[in-house]
């Protein structure tokens, strides 16, 4: 069940947390939340997941900015939420769908628990001027059914700005948890005796072969 707009007003202060708060911005079903004037765009041509990408950072200007087709660029909400009681989920506005402005390319369900401002993946379909300050998005609240646990993630959990991916701590949680197990010993082993870095005696075809062999018979 979707959270009525004066149902999130009401909640606001003890179950939701929306700082800073504006009755204005209530919507029969949800509250809009506004755009922060500070943008990150990635500085390299080809992206990895395995490893962090540089970002530099843009500012809106009160006259606006020029965003470009086909690049993605990383903004985040003004406003500070959390919640420990309902689904978050956001959506961008029929308005600036409109104009072609995708606010959210994959990313709008959120977790219980989460808290933090909202990192929003910006892409436009046509050259557009944006500015600070605008409504670009709407956040509703999903009632949830059965027993959970909150969101408690340390890669995004109580930011203070916009975060580029951290995938890259994915495969470093992975590389790790199969140190564990004697293929990870052996490739410990074998980079220490090798002078290599765990990364480059991870591409060896020993290593890989002594993988694989792990994953099919546990040994």
């Amino acid at each position: 069940m979707i959270l009525s707009g004066r149902e999130i007003e009401r909640a606001v202060g003890t179950d939701i947390i929306i700082e800073p708060f504006e009755r204005s911005k209530v919507n029969p079903n949800s509250y809009n939340l506004t755009l922060h004037n500070e943008l990150l765009v990635y500085e390299n041509e080809i992206l990895d997941m395995k490893k962090p990408n540089p970002t530099k950072k843009l500012v809106i200007p009160e006259e606006g900015l020029l965003l470009e087709p086909n690049k993605l660029y990383l903004g985040r909400t003004k406003e500070f939420t959390t919640t420990s009681k309902y689904v978050p989920m956001l959506e961008g506005r029929s308005s600036t769908g409109r104009l072609g402005l995708c606010i959210h390319v994959t990313a709008g369900f959120g977790d219980i628990g989460f808290a933090g401002y909202w990192t929003l993946e910006i892409y436009c379909i046509h050259p557009l001027i944006i500015y600070p300050d605008i409504e670009v998005c709407q956040i509703y609240y999903h009632t949830i059914k059965g027993d959970y646990d909150l969101y408690s993630s340390g890669k995004y959990q109580n930011n203070t700005g916009i975060q580029s991916s951290m995938m890259y701590k994915d495969f470093e949680n992975m590389e790790s948890s199969e140190l564990l197990n004697p293929a990870g010993k052996y490739l410990l082993k074998f980079a220490k005796n090798h002078n290599l870095s765990l990364s480059e005696a991870y591409k060896h075809p020993i290593i890989k072969a002594r993988f694989d062999f792990f994953n099919r018979t546990g040994l």
